[in-house]
């Protein structure tokens, strides 16, 4: 917000405006957002013309929207070149959980992933991902987001150089206004971008997708493990100076027995993190099946002096999944390979 207000701010002094002004607009852009400049009522008219002139205040346009018989919310909203991405609104208690993308589609192909089997289509802008949020605050009946986990479609950190300035927007008192340890960035593991969210002084949290604790088995799940490998991805997680959490997704006869409960614990306790148990989504099972393993899997890990939870499924009725409603919305696309700008960008 602070490099918008200072374009906003330079603008405002070359049109003979007091610097207040520029403070009046970006309120309206994040913090207590309006649909059009026509709407920033508390500006003289020539000002709103003059802005709705010079600036565009870019929307995602809502295609679908889906609530479940337990709360969750699904949109899929379509962005201006046709893209579609996917955002989920998850109730909990007096928690309102947002699950955003970062990318339209992912290049990791990850075995049982809904959106990897789509391909990778390219990165979000920052004002697509920020946007999600600021859609929630638009909508007729306002959605009061307390929390965002980077848990959507697409590898968050293969998009960094979008996702480093979103985070800012999400946090700053003058943007989305959420405090940092309620947002979350979920990765596979890509080594410079954990060390690039290191390196930043808020306390953002880490969730790092394991999946499988053993480089063999977890190279056959996700292909990314040849570039990062397991190995490394633990001794980057090590001295990430927060607290990290390892997602888990439970697949029946593949990770779920008592041998691979006992490599993630000692992996877990390396790292001190706290493991996430998640029941496989049909939709995303692509030929995998749900574990009936999970509480015992869950009592070895416990056993071992890891704490643990189990993810509650949502929204199984209204398909979920990251990437199911796009897929089922729009069809198939043949993937495409990443594209030149969806290299991690580290400052």
């Amino acid at each position: 917000p602070a490099a918008g207000e200072i374009r906003l701010g330079q603008y405002m002094e070359q049109i003979g405006q007091p610097p207040y002004r520029a403070r009046q607009v970006a309120r309206h852009l994040w913090t207590a957002p309006v649909n059009s400049f026509a709407e920033m009522t508390a500006l003289p008219l020539p000002l709103r013309e003059k802005l709705e002139a010079q600036f565009e205040m870019p929307r995602l346009e809502l295609i679908t929207r889906q609530t479940s018989s337990d709360g969750t919310e699904k949109f899929l909203f379509r962005l201006r070149d046709g893209e579609a991405i996917e955002t989920v609104a998850i109730p909990e208690g007096n928690r309102m959980t947002l699950c955003i993308s970062s990318q339209a589609g992912c290049a990791l192909q990850c075995a049982f992933c809904a959106t990897g089997a789509m391909g990778f289509s390219r990165n979000l802008a920052v004002h697509e991902i920020a946007g999600q949020v600021r859609e929630m605050r638009l909508l007729d009946s306002a959605i009061h987001v307390t929390n965002v986990v980077f848990m959507g479609m697409g590898e968050p950190m293969m998009n960094w150089k979008a996702v480093d300035p979103t985070l800012t927007i999400l946090n700053d008192a003058s943007g989305l206004g959420i405090g940092a340890r309620h947002i979350t960035i979920s990765t596979v593991g890509v080594l410079p971008g954990i060390v690039a969210l290191s390196e930043r002084p808020e306390q953002f949290r880490l969730a790092i997708s394991i999946h499988a604790p053993s480089d063999e088995l977890r190279q056959e799940l996700m292909p990314i493990n040849t570039k990062y490998p397991l190995r490394d991805v633990i001794e980057a997680a090590k001295k990430f100076d927060r607290r990290v959490t390892f997602e888990y997704v439970m697949l029946g006869g593949v990770n779920d027995q008592e041998v691979h409960a006992l490599q993630l614990a000692q992996l877990a306790k390396e790292c001190r993190a706290f493991v996430n148990l998640i029941p496989l989504h049909p939709g995303g099972a692509r030929g995998f099946q749900r574990s009936e393993n999970t509480p015992r899997f869950a009592r070895e890990l416990r056993e071992q002096g890891v704490e643990v939870a189990i993810r509650k499924s949502r929204g199984m009725d209204i398909a979920a999944a990251c990437g199911q409603l796009r897929v089922e919305r729009l069809g198939r696309r043949p993937p495409r390979p990443p594209q030149q700008d969806s290299d991690v960008q580290v400052a």
